[in-house]
């Protein structure tokens, strides 16, 4: 009940209240029609019918429930619930909403006034009428918050959508990708970077990005879509937007190459992880394009490292004069100079390592494998 003092009115208060009705609505019709016009905003089509239906469904239920205290408003309130969500769906604020069903409120307040009702009366209707309006205020904004939820959720299903066509093995047809990004409302730009971020709240990131950026989850992480990603001052603020969690960019390239680039930032997150690569706010994979290789079928490095450097044994020092020489490109100085060693010593280890490699060290494949194996070792 909305007040329990509506059963202890005098008999003909509710025959008093039920006679004014048609001009009840008039009135709030009037009243709440002009402050919809003040904000711009359309009488007609549904919307019309929409706002009739309201105040004809509200000002029958005060009625109602002054006449008949203690009266079921299960259905008054789902007509606003509804009208809640048309609201959201059309773009409005739930503020503007609330205002409207306020001033609803007023206008039948001050008609009452006006009917010369006596005081107690009009105090018990005072209270019943205010109760009655954040009722009304109450379900408008539970349906307005039900239909921007459900509509979230829909978003969240394109865009999954959209990103899982970008990503998936086998690349969709033109009129699947277009239909998608129709659906995401995004304008399928020429190229596109994914990046991989550590942590499942893809809405809130994709919000920060900004610049057209979708994001869904897949697995355990959020994936971003950034369109154009070599706009000027685009990834200087992604990398601000992911200060202080783990993430890898993938290459820009062309639509139909989007797999490799979520490929590679998958695995270089993967990495991050790990501790294989570091963990900055944003990992530029290209500049790891090394590690990413060595690093990409889990065992393969390990299996290389195991055959290539098998002959060395457990000689703690050789592993890194042979790589320091090798990464010096054959000369002794250079190699002494990263090792902080002298250059005869160098040449004495070098000597070793010709007796166990053989002539395999001036073999070029064979140098890129043991460099390959002592970068993952």
């Amino acid at each position: 009940m909305l007040e329990p003092r509506l059963a202890d009115l005098p008999p003909g208060v509710g025959e008093q209240v039920r006679a004014v009705r048609a001009g009840l609505r008039d009135r709030v019709l009037a009243t709440v029609s002009a402050a919809m016009r003040d904000q711009g905003r359309s009488l007609g089509g549904g919307q019309g019918r929409g706002l009739a239906l309201g105040v004809e469904t509200a000002v029958d239920a005060f009625v109602t429930a002054v006449t008949e205290p203690g009266g079921d408003l299960t259905g008054t309130r789902e007509v606003f619930v509804r009208l809640g969500r048309t609201e959201y769906r059309e773009g409005h604020t739930v503020d503007a909403l609330r205002s409207i069903l306020t001033l609803g409120g007023r206008e039948m307040w001050a008609y009452l006034v006006d009917r010369d009702l006596p005081p107690d009366v009009l105090y018990v209707l005072a209270s019943a009428l205010f109760g009655f309006v954040d009722m009304l205020a109450g379900a408008a904004a539970q349906g307005y918050l039900d239909e921007q939820r459900d509509q979230a959720r829909d978003w969240e299903t394109t865009r999954r959508r959209l990103i899982t066509l970008l990503v998936q093995p086998d690349p969709a047809g033109s009129p699947a990708l277009r239909a998608a990004a129709d659906a995401a409302r995004w304008p399928l730009p020429e190229t596109v970077a994914l990046v991989s971020v550590e942590g499942t709240d893809a809405e809130h990131v994709a919000r920060l990005a900004g610049s057209g950026t979708i994001a869904t989850v897949i697995g355990d992480a959020v994936r971003l879509a950034v369109p154009a990603p070599e706009t000027p001052g685009r990834l200087a603020h992604l990398t601000s937007v992911l200060s202080g969690r783990r993430a890898a960019l993938g290459p820009s390239v062309d639509l139909a190459e989007a797999r490799l680039s979520y490929r590679m930032s998958r695995r270089a997150l993967e990495l991050q992880r790990e501790g294989v690569l570091p963990a900055e706010a944003l990992l530029i994979c290209d500049e790891h394009l090394v590690t990413l290789i060595t690093a990409w079928e889990p065992g393969l490095a390990g299996r290389l490292a195991d055959l290539c450097l098998a002959p060395l044994g457990d000689d703690p020092v050789l592993g890194p004069t042979l790589l320091a020489w090798l990464e010096a490109q054959g000369q002794v100085i250079p190699a002494a100079a990263a090792l902080h060693a002298h250059p005869q010593t160098v040449r004495y280890r070098l000597r070793k390592l010709r007796r166990l490699l053989g002539p395999a060290l001036d073999d070029p494949g064979t140098r890129l494998a043991l460099q390959l194996a002592l970068r993952r070792s």
